[in-house]
């Protein structure tokens, strides 16, 4: 891989002053943790914020050396603007936003600015820095403007873009009021990367929603150029945490630890200070189960780590003042002389202390209300070295995907919380070797390293499949080519499909009206005796005959059912029957019900259910459904099933475009040809076409078409230098 610039909020350095002079020292947080030994075994340059102000590192040329020597980059970002865009839209805006606590969100315009202005000095210095190989990988959601800035400034470079916290459902995403700009932010990188699949989905959910955008297989294609959403579930290092439980200085600190905790068992709970993290709820439920089942009074302990974190947002101030406050009501409540309940520790712990209490808990109780992943559920299954320990995991933690052997709860649900407790406390040994046997099997396979291999190797093929679209692409010189091939010509034939190809697509059918302009256009190139114009459409032959019989152009209608050759009237390739729509009616009428914003379109001898009206996740569902069910039902009919551009079609079997094609290809010394489609159905028409003839896809896709070209206005634009000089 050539060089790797990650950027991030934070860089894995944080610059801190302390009694006058300034010190470095390892960042807190997830992704510094998780990435700091995959990147240095890169070539690789971080590049964030250093944690201090430009003016005071600029004091300090040494530490500013230090940092560069670790291959750390720093970007200046004044105090007033740190306010405004981390304290600010970062967690006020966009954290509970994203994290299904909309009442909390709080939305200033000059917060908002203050987080352009960041992007953009983040981008200034990555521009500054970036080489023409490099490969720039942005991280969360402190910069999801910062890809298309980069994209505007390096508009050949190979962007990444990874969201750690979760993406919402659309529902919630539009109340962002800046909504757009964020989307289009995110589709300036060539890969987006999520946790979950149900992130990603809500992603292209959104782009098709609110920008219009399609996508396929989760690519997408912006202005041309096709990107990619996909999951990857980011894992930890587990040779780092499964290898620190035999580490003397791990071994000490649980001695010690073990020293404290007497014989009691240990529950334990390991969270940023966060409301998302669904704290109290679990204190609760703790206390619900002291209080059900004296046994437990005086044997087990509730330890309670609690990191601080973004002690000037009020929401926070009013969380640590909640759980002081519930901790202290419950260990007077239960606590006797010799025993409290619960052991509150409200500070980050070294890495040693850390795995030490990963590794001597009986439970660990994980159940955010919402989290992006949650790596503490990971760390905590890899120490657990001797096989044993219970997991109790929230099911809308990002982790739970991947580990369905822990106890899944609701963690709204305090009854759920407590049979769970309940139950982890009394699993026998051998049933919790067998769960967490099999997660740790998972974690050890996707571990971290994995993680980005599999990020950078896709990013890696995005990039390859948007070079080979480029190579197929009608450059500038191909266009000349073409137009001068069709001037020198004396007998050339044009395939034209019209949906999507000519005109874009509307919502309904009869509202895609060709305008003055392409009527003009076709009225001119089908004048020339010297051209054969052939529009191949899937409309019926009514509508065609309505927009284009009075130009001397021919016409197939239905994919091919219906042929109007110049001049001539509509004729039937075979002898077909329309009666078994009888029976295939009443299966689409169930789906028009069942999708909101879909109908049916009755052709002579085919029915076709649109479905470009409803919601865009809905609709694929529906159509996989109905593809299912109408290929069992057409068994024996000679009827087959066409999938189209937010259509489903059923027709007599063996009709298509590229069969109504061969009666003008077959048998006629054509010296120019060429044929422009947008989707499958055009495909057919590809396949029949000679070696030598102009086969354009219009759009991106896989294609048999030689060509492409980005929308239906290149389209008119080369139809029109076509006519122009003949």
């Amino acid at each position: 891989m050539d060089r790797l610039l990650i950027v991030s909020n934070r860089l894995p350095l944080t610059v801190q002053e302390r009694k006058g002079e300034l010190h470095v020292e390892p960042s807190v947080g997830g992704l510094a943790t998780g990435l700091s030994s995959w990147y240095k075994s890169c070539n690789s340059m971080w590049i964030g914020w250093a944690g201090i102000t430009p003016k005071k590192m600029k004091r300090e040329k040494d530490i500013m050396d230090r940092l560069l020597s670790e291959n750390c980059h720093p970007v200046s970002i004044s105090q007033q603007d740190i306010d405004a865009y981390y304290n600010g839209i970062c967690n006020r805006t966009i954290w509970p936003l994203f994290h299904y606590f909309p009442l909390y969100a709080q939305y200033s315009e000059d917060d908002w600015q203050a987080y352009r202005r960041v992007n953009t000095a983040f981008a200034n210095v990555v521009a500054g820095i970036a080489r023409p190989n490099d490969v720039i990988w942005v991280h969360d959601y402190h910069l999801m403007l910062l890809p298309r800035l980069l994209r505007e400034r390096l508009p050949k470079a190979t962007v990444g873009f990874f969201l750690h916290i979760p993406f919402p459902s659309f529902e919630i995403f539009r109340l962002l009021p800046s909504r757009e700009e964020v989307l289009e932010g995110l589709l300036g990188a060539d890969l987006v990367g999520f946790h979950t699949y149900d992130y990603t989905g809500h992603f292209l959910d959104s782009v098709h929603r609110l920008l219009g955008y399609d996508s396929a297989m989760g690519q997408v294609v912006v202005s041309g150029r096709t990107l990619r959403a996909d999951a990857f579930p980011m894992g930890i290092s587990h040779e780092h945490f499964s290898g620190a439980v035999g580490d003397v200085k791990t071994q000490a600190e649980r001695r010690r630890m073990r020293k404290k905790l007497g014989d009691c068992r240990v529950v334990l709970s390991v969270d940023r200070l966060d409301y998302t993290k669904g704290i109290p709820e679990r204190l609760e439920a703790y206390s619900e189960v002291l209080s059900r089942n004296p046994k437990y009074r005086g044997n087990v302990i509730f330890v309670l780590l609690v990191v601080p974190s973004r002690t000037r947002v009020e929401h926070y101030v009013r969380l640590k003042s909640q759980l002081d406050g519930l901790v202290g009501e419950i260990n007077g409540r239960h606590g006797t002389i010799g025993w409290m309940p619960i052991w509150y520790l409200y500070r980050s712990l070294p890495f040693h202390s850390l795995t030490a209490l990963y590794s001597l808990a009986d439970v660990a109780l994980i159940t955010p209300l919402r989290d992006g992943m949650n790596l503490v559920a990971k760390e905590y299954v890899t120490t657990r070295t001797d096989g044993k320990g219970v997991l109790i995991l929230s099911e809308t933690a990002g982790a739970a995907q991947e580990m369905g052997e822990a106890i899944m709860i609701n963690a709204s649900n305090q009854e759920e919380i407590i049979r769970a407790l309940e139950q982890a406390l009394e699993m026998p040994e051998q049933e919790q070797v067998r769960r967490n046997t099999i997660m740790q099997k998972r974690l050890r396979r996707y571990n971290v390293v994995r993680w980005a291999d599999e990020f950078m190797d896709r990013l890696a093929h995005t990039k390859k499949l948007q070079r080979d679209l480029a190579e197929k692409a009608l450059t500038a010189e191909m266009q000349r080519r073409l137009v001068n091939d069709f001037r020198d010509s004396d007998k050339s034939l044009l395939l034209l499909d019209y949906d999507g190809t000519l005109v874009s697509f509307s919502p309904r059918p009869e509202e895609s009206r060709p305008g003055a302009r392409l009527k003009g256009l076709l009225k001119k190139l089908a004048a020339d005796p010297r051209n054969e114009v052939v529009l191949i459409s899937g409309r019926d032959k009514r509508t065609l005959e309505r927009r284009f019989g009075s130009l001397k152009v021919a016409l197939v209608a239905e994919h091919g059912v219906w042929v109007r050759k110049k001049g001539g009237q509509w004729e039937t390739i075979d002898i077909l029957s329309g009666d078994w729509k009888e029976q295939i009616h009443p299966m689409l009428d169930l789906w028009v019900d069942r999708t909101p914003g879909s109908f049916i379109e009755e052709k002579d001898f085919s029915l076709v259910w649109h479905y470009r009206k409803a919601d865009a996740r809905l609709g694929e569902l529906r159509a996989r459904e109905l593809i299912n069910s109408l290929t069992s039902a057409i068994a024996g009919l000679n009827l087959q099933v066409l999938e189209g551009s937010k259509v489903v079609e059923v027709k007599n079997a063996g009709i298509n475009k590229g069969r109504a094609a061969l009666q003008w290809i077959a048998g006629v010394d054509w010296s120019f040809i060429m044929a422009m489609g947008d989707d499958t159905t055009d495909e057919d028409t590809f396949r029949v076409l000679p070696a030598t003839a102009w086969s354009i896809r219009v759009g991106v896709g896989a294609s048999a078409a030689r060509f492409n070209i980005s929308s239906p206005g290149d389209a008119i634009s080369l139809l029109t230098g076509m006519a122009s000089g003949r």
